[in-house]
């Protein structure tokens, strides 16, 4: 087992990585604030994993299992309410602790109700998707899904610690593996380049879910992740970095409803979009694009936006997303592989152009 820190003071947290995670009751038992657990997972995570946490946990614990509808059209304010119903109805203290076992959706709607719980209760991760172990349950974004826009409810609200199992990576489908492995990616485009030079070389192993290749860019992702971070807790400057892709990227999800397109997907487009817009710039070479390309075709992730998305679609949900500040739109864009920049001075007309072109490529893709 590998253990990082995210260093945040009182708020510093251990981040697990490791194997038979699920069982190691000791591991559990050091972040448990009390006797009384809430265990949140979905219909499709649940069987798989949820009795060999409660199993951990051990005798002497009150244990409530809330299981949600699987998928990202149920991280809403509805779920949200769910899972605080019932901790209400089991009449669950100050005391308690919240486990989130599952995927992205379920760490960010169960981390929110931990903030929410009685001004805030005990929370620990159990990622059990790529994409969650190396992005969203290291950080403490929490939040919900509204129709107007992605991630547009929430709070940051840190865990006590994140296991991270690999195993579980064994269980998970083809097309979430690869929605995973573009957030993986995103760590090399942002900040690593020999990270980015050894996943055009092991893609095929990461595909194959070779522990070894796993557990490495699982290890390097959270651990550069954790350093910015560490560095900037509620994104007031560096932490912008991380959401290379992902403005473009949640105008996909929020256009095509939620769960249609999986957020890597997205994200994968969204990349490829600000790389593109960065070579517009001039600040980076026009052969940086197909390079990214093949890697992310390897990766089994779309290239093309969705057909019928226009350039007033994307301009429209772009201009609500959270990331717009004082009516100004910062976009994360790349100075050079590895040196992520934010900039909040690109217009309209370099928009409509990038955008426009992105339309024809999806047609002639057809």
């Amino acid at each position: 087992m590998h253990t990082l820190h995210v260093d945040l003071g009182e708020r510093s947290y251990p981040v697990y990585i490791g194997r038979e995670l699920f069982a190691d009751g000791d591991l559990l038992a050091r972040h448990l604030g009390g006797s009384e657990v809430a265990i949140v997972s979905n219909e499709t995570v649940a069987p798989l994993y949820v009795a060999k946490v409660r199993r951990a946990l051990g005798e002497g614990r009150r244990v409530t299992e809330i299981v949600l509808p699987d998928g990202e059209q149920y991280k809403t304010l509805h779920s949200l309410e769910h899972i605080l119903e019932r901790l209400l109805q089991e009449r669950h203290s100050r005391s308690t602790t919240i486990i989130a076992v599952g995927g992205g959706v379920i760490g960010d709607v169960a981390g929110f109700a931990a903030a929410c719980y009685q001004r805030g209760v005990g929370f620990i991760q159990v990622p059990t998707t790529l994409l969650a172990q190396v992005d969203s349950s290291v950080g403490g974004k929490t939040a919900v899904n509204h129709l107007l826009g992605k991630n547009m409810i929430g709070a940051f609200y840190q865990p006590r610690a994140v296991l991270i199992d690999i195993d579980s990576l064994q269980t998970l489908p083809a097309r979430e593996l690869s929605a995973g492995l573009a957030e993986v990616i995103k760590y090399g485009l942002i900040c690593d380049p020999a990270f980015y030079a050894w996943l055009q070389d092991s893609m095929p192993r990461l595909l194959a879910r070779e522990e070894s290749a796993l557990a490495e860019a699982i290890e390097r992702s959270c651990s550069l992740k954790a350093e910015v971070v560490a560095a900037d807790e509620r994104e007031g400057g560096l932490r912008a970095i991380l959401n290379l892709g992902h403005t473009f990227g949640h105008a996909i999800e929020t256009a095509q409803g939620y769960g249609a397109w999986l957020h890597g997907e997205a994200v994968a487009v969204g990349m490829l979009l600000a790389l593109r817009l960065s070579v517009m710039r001039g600040w980076v070479d026009a052969a940086e694009i197909p390079v990214l390309e093949a890697l992310l075709r390897q990766a089994q992730l779309p290239l093309q936006i969705p057909p019928g998305m226009t350039p007033a679609v994307f301009l429209d949900l772009m201009g609500r997303d959270k990331k717009v500040v004082d009516g100004r739109l910062r976009l994360v864009l790349l100075r050079a592989i590895g040196e992520a920049c934010v900039e909040d001075d690109v217009t309209a007309g370099e928009l409509e152009a990038l955008l426009q072109e992105a339309v024809e490529r999806a047609k002639s893709s057809c």
